[in-house]
């Protein structure tokens, strides 16, 4: 419903975008008259006078306008705040909907296979899951999706240590991680495991058969086990992409070639590209001496794939991962090819310092969930809830106060995770809006009970405080389309807390089960609207909306 303001506000002023803001003084604010009043070396409150002489009207959404210190001042009228609630209420699990169009394919997580996910990992899944989330509610249409990374050192090591070793019986992904972690502790004494590793990935891009199913084996149930770690998070992916495949279907060839077209492909017992052209210091191998290829080498067939089926593709990828992603988009576009969009996180910071899976030393995010589990179930050990009920909705506490957390900070900011901090239900924290959703849920209850079914917005009845959350929930859509033009999940974070703080507001301030009719169902309909955006903005938060807490 913003959008429609907004839009009329452009329509009847023609001022560009640049120049148009949300204010706390005004429901829309414009600095253009700055602009003029700088080229015509007059005064900027003259200028604004002038310009809003000139304006034509023609819609219903504009209220009023005010010029202040040249300043002007939108502000919406009678009919918008009638809408939007209305629209909130009719729509109900559809609003805030839009119909964008296109398509996209955002690829998050991405974690080598070598063992579980730790806790940096799942700031990347959080975001790209969150991203599309709220893609899909715009209306494009999103496919998701994990790159394998089958190959490479990482991955050989992971795959002798299996077959060295095997598997217990924990959870696959720790058990692949143990058997990682202990033939990378014996190659340190033991040379010819080196040689070993080599071996299998000359194999295993060689095609090899035998190689090939004891690489998909492991690789495999290390995925089983992060998948069931993603899924704890309410995250899925709708494809997982090995990056052998690229060698296997023609597409590595076929970067070759296109650099061998350009001029761009050197040979000197390796092949490489002379990357000082490009801006950086150091060349880009693509094939070793030992005909192996290198990450970045399938990563350019990948996305030469990306390339030729999507119009979008956005990447989420580590701060750490910025040098070869800069390599990548610049090779891409030397050969004609559209680099992606990528969303660079830092990751979360840790008491214990660095992590490293080839080491041990690590925090996984299954451990992360379960502490978090348990300190949601014991913040909830007093509700009048039975068994079942108090482990769902822990799990849901739990679950929620991670992923809020974790998406919540704009993506290159680092982050620490403090889980008591996260729990508190008096903070900025999921639990906090998970809370105001389930007061809603309640009020309305309440209402059913007492026989007061009947919704009526009344403008009349609008105070401040009422005109200031209306205001918020018109701004759904218009936030999604923030989230899709700039790939910052954070920001639809911060509204749906936005919106459940000023809702708390307008609960100690005005009650909304009172004697008077007309005021009673006017403050429910707003009670049940803010409760619709509650729970829609949750779902794209991938937390769910709990009822009762």
């Amino acid at each position: 419903m913003f959008r429609l303001f907004y839009d009329e506000v452009k329509k009847a002023t023609g001022i560009e975008d640049k120049f148009l803001r949300e204010s706390e003084h005004a429901d829309l604010a414009s600095t253009v008259a700055f602009k003029l009043a700088k080229e015509q070396k007059r005064k900027p409150q003259e200028v604004a006078e002038e310009l809003v002489e000139d304006f034509e009207f023609s819609g219903d959404y504009i209220g009023k306008i005010e010029v202040v210190n040249g300043y002007i001042n939108f502000f919406a009228s009678e009919e918008f705040f009638e809408d939007t609630v209305n629209a909130v209420l009719d729509e109900d699990f559809k609003y805030g909907g839009l119909k964008l169009g296109g398509e996209v394919l955002i690829e998050h997580t991405s974690a080598n296979p070598d063992g579980p996910l730790h806790i940096g990992h799942i700031r990347n899944s959080i975001i790209g899951d969150t991203l599309a989330r709220i893609f899909r509610k715009a209306g494009i249409d999103v496919v998701t999706q994990y790159y394998v990374n089958d190959m490479g050192r990482q991955a050989a090591m992971a795959v002798l240590g299996v077959k060295r070793y095997g598997l217990g019986e924990g959870k696959p992904d720790h058990e692949v991680a143990r058997a990682y972690i202990r033939i990378n502790a014996d190659a340190e004494e033991d040379e010819s495991i080196n040689q070993d590793v080599e071996k299998l990935m000359i194999e295993y891009e060689q095609g090899n058969e035998e190689v090939i199913r004891l690489f998909r084996d492991v690789i495999s149930k290390a995925l089983e086990g992060i998948k069931e770690t993603l899924e704890t998070l309410n995250v899925e992916h709708d494809g997982y992409v090995w990056e052998s495949e690229f060698i296997r279907n023609g597409y590595v060839d076929r970067i070759f070639e296109m650099l061998e077209e350009k001029g761009l492909l050197e040979h000197d017992g390796v092949h490489y590209i002379d990357m000082k052209k490009f801006g950086f210091d150091k060349d880009v191998i693509l094939r070793r001496e030992n005909g192996t290829t290198l990450y970045i080498t399938r990563d350019l067939a990948y996305h030469l794939w990306k390339n030729e089926n999507y119009e979008r593709f956005v990447n989420i990828l580590g701060a750490d991962h910025k040098l070869i992603a800069n390599q990548l988009s610049a090779v891409l576009e030397a050969i004609g090819l559209k680099p992606p969009e990528t969303v660079f996180f830092e990751f979360v910071s840790l008491p214990e310092g660095s992590m490293s899976t080839r080491k041990g030393k690590f925090i996984s995010a299954d451990e992360l969930i379960e502490k978090t589990l348990v300190e949601a179930k014991k913040i909830l050990a007093n509700r009048d809830f039975d068994a079942e009920e108090k482990e769902r909705v822990a799990r849901a506490v739990a679950v929620g106060a991670l992923r809020f957390d974790f998406v919540r900070v704009s993506p290159e900011k680092p982050m620490t995770f403090d889980w008591k901090k996260a729990l508190d239900f008096e903070r900025q924290t999921a639990s906090y809006i998970q809370y105001t959703h389930a007061r809603a849920c309640s009020i309305m209850r309440k209402a059913v009970e007492n026989g007061y079914a009947d919704l009526e917005f009344s403008y009349e009845h609008m105070d401040e405080v009422e005109r200031s959350l209306i205001l918020l929930l018109s701004k759904f859509s218009y936030m999604l389309e923030k989230v899709v033009s700039t790939l910052r999940p954070n920001v639809f974070a911060e509204y749906v807390m936005d919106v459940a703080e000023r809702f708390n507001d307008f609960y100690h301030r005005n009650p909304v089960l009172v004697e008077d009719s007309h005021l009673r169902m006017h403050r429910l309909a707003i009670v049940d609207a803010t409760r619709i955006v509650l729970r829609n903005g949750l779902e794209l938060l991938g937390i769910e909306a709990l009822e009762r807490m």
